[in-house]
């Protein structure tokens, strides 16, 4: 077990240093304790998610707080153990495991939603880089009951964007009710969590994927495992759909995007029986799903269902599905100061696959 001789008293950590704005500054932050039943990990590497973006910028209008300054970001982040906080004996991990934290930080584990398996929704769960002390930092600290376990093989690297991007897709395709194949429709296939559905659709689920997305992101989304690549700035989408299924439709169609407009147009993709999942946050003012009309939902007894993120189960598999081979995260490594520039190209929507903050650097 580290002792506290063995840890530095200052470490570096990246902040939200003007909430609203597109703004991340550097700075050293004292050395935290875990407290009972926690662990403290240092980080090497955290995944920069598009929820990142949402807070920092208090561009969500469903958040009950706006962002503070001086908020640690972050909820993909992969390190080691460096100590053990009372209370964690008998727990299932020791220092010197590697580990992750996820969106959801930390649960009550006693809650209804807990209880029936829907931890991701805890009802007093804590959202790392909201309120928490999030992974845009070298140490961090979490319950020794709920971090994840990194296989031995994995890269931290490219473990780090399977604790959110990768579990949210995979949750969110378990819960679409396709079979495999069964034709699913990927709206924003080439982005973050796009190209990881991709791959986890096509080769983990044996799913048909449709991928639709800008048409500089096919060579990214063929490359992932789309059978059927749509450019939607063509206009054409739900006609090249209908073309590809035969004209039916797809059995489930994710919008893994936060855009309004792709959640407009999905109700026109699905087939009948067919499921819209909603994963991508739209910024900005509320807007219902503009083309989601009872009368058509009851006649072809279509469905709508939302996924934040999957359990602590659906975690563990989606990274066995990367340590097999079957997921491979594209992504770009930044600096903690290359940060701000980073939000910049994700707003702009110039992002291909993923980008994971080297902490080390």
């Amino acid at each position: 077990m580290a002792t506290d001789g063995e840890l530095p008293k200052k470490y570096r950590a990246v902040v939200y240093d003007e909430p609203g704005k597109i703004s991340t500054k550097v700075v050293e932050l004292d050395m935290p304790e875990p407290g009972a039943g926690e662990v403290l990990i240092n980080l090497t590497h955290s995944g920069v998610c598009h929820s990142d973006l949402g807070v920092m910028t208090n561009s969500w209008a469903g958040l009950p707080y706006p962002t503070q300054p001086g908020q640690v970001g972050g909820h993909e982040g992969v390190g080691k153990i460096v100590k053990m906080g009372a209370g964690t004996e008998n727990s299932n991990v020791k220092v010197g495991d590697r580990c992750g934290i996820k969106w959801i930080s930390s649960i009550c584990d006693s809650c209804p939603a807990c209880l029936a398996g829907h931890d991701g929704i805890c009802f007093n769960g804590k959202v790392s880089g909201y309120y928490t002390p999030g992974t845009f930092q070298q140490y961090v600290c979490g319950p020794a009951s709920y971090v994840t376990p990194i296989p031995e093989s994995l890269a931290s690297d490219a473990a780090a964007p399977m604790l959110c991007a990768g579990v949210t897709v995979y949750s969110a395709l378990r819960k679409s009710g396709a079979q495999a194949g069964d034709w699913v429709v990927l709206l924003g296939a080439g982005g973050g969590l796009g190209h990881l559905a991709c791959q986890i659709a096509s080769r983990g689920m044996g799913m048909r994927v449709i991928g639709i997305d800008a048409g500089n992101k096919k060579d990214l989304a063929t490359e992932c495992g789309a059978e059927v690549f749509i450019d939607h700035t063509q206009g054409k989408a739900e006609e090249e759909v209908k073309k590809a299924t035969g004209g039916l439709g797809a059995q489930a169609v994710l919008v893994l995007t936060a855009a309004n407009g792709a959640y407009a147009s999905a109700m026109g993709l699905l087939k009948f029986g067919g499921t819209l999942v909603c994963v991508g946050l739209p910024e900005g003012e509320l807007k219902a799903i503009a083309t989601a009309y009872p009368q058509f939902l009851v006649a072809k007894a279509q469905r709508i269902i939302g996924v934040a993120v999957g359990n602590r189960k659906e975690a563990i598999e989606t990274l066995e599905f990367a340590e097999r081979g079957l997921v491979k995260t594209h992504f770009t490594t930044c600096k903690m100061d290359e940060l701000t520039k980073t939000f910049e190209e994700m707003d702009r929507g110039e992002l291909k696959g993923r980008v994971v903050l080297d902490l080390t650097a």
